[in-house]
């Protein structure tokens, strides 16, 4: 049965040495890179396995009953991913590199064309940033799917809903933009919201994932946490405000 054993492994122990790194067309994980960049500056020989797809990954974790990869294995022993391997060869530990920018970007725009539109500043912000939001996630929809299934608890159970998701929040900020807003995207928005920050304290405070957000698109930067969660619950605000025909 393997199992993850520091005590007895030293980098002098190591052998036999494979990792299992999620390596698809649509994302390259950041964190497998990382792991190999340090087993090659420790001189460390290695099997690299390219986890290509989803299903390769979701059964890996399965088979293995991990929750994140990259994973490390010297023979029988499950090192673990790149933090583990970095305690155990005594490396430093590379942070995740994040940025806010694209976050900033797009709410700070959508702001300033709220305002100048007049109206409503609140319901125009609202729909114009879902908008955008939603066209940086169809610019890339297979990258933003794959990266959205690490945490999106509908499109684990449901892989489709990773690729519809982009459209169908489009609609939503379309349909907020309507005067009066219109009822569905309302209901639509506050289904879809409540599940969103579900599987982002799930994601990010249970499995205590370090993720990058799927919110600006698939291959930014932006940490998995209050952007996101932020993200989910102005829809779910703005879907509870249009059933209750509440004045914006």
């Amino acid at each position: 049965m393997l199992s993850t054993i520091f005590g007895s492994l030293g980098m002098s122990n190591l052998n036999n040495v494979r990792i299992y790194r999620m390596s698809m067309p649509e994302h390259e994980c950041p964190w497998g890179l990382k792991a190999i960049d340090l087993l090659k500056s420790h001189d460390i020989d290695f099997e690299d396995h390219r986890l290509i797809s989803q299903e390769e990954v979701d059964a890996f974790k399965k088979k293995f009953d991990v929750a994140t990869t990259p994973q490390v294995f010297s023979g029988q022993d499950r090192i673990g991913g790149y933090t583990d391997l970095a305690g155990l060869l005594g490396a430093e530990v590379q942070g995740a590199e994040y940025s806010y920018t694209p976050v900033i970007a797009v709410f700070g725009t959508s702001l300033l064309i709220a305002i100048v539109l007049g109206g409503s500043i609140i319901q125009g912000f609202m729909g114009i940033s879902i908008c955008v939001l939603a066209m940086l996630k169809l610019m890339d929809v297979e990258s933003f799917a794959a990266s959205f299934a690490k945490y999106d608890l509908a499109t684990q159970r449901w892989r489709l809903w990773g690729k519809l998701y982009p459209g169908v929040e489009l609609l939503i900020g379309l349909g907020f933009l309507f005067s009066p807003p219109i009822p569905l995207a309302g209901l639509v928005a506050l289904v879809t919201g409540v599940q969103g920050m579900v599987s982002v304290i799930k994601a990010v405070y249970v499995d205590k994932l370090a993720l990058n957000c799927a919110c600006v698109g698939g291959n930014t930067k932006t940490p998995l946490g209050i952007i996101s969660f932020t993200e989910y619950a102005m829809q779910t605000i703005m879907g509870f405000a249009v059933l209750l025909k509440l004045s914006f």
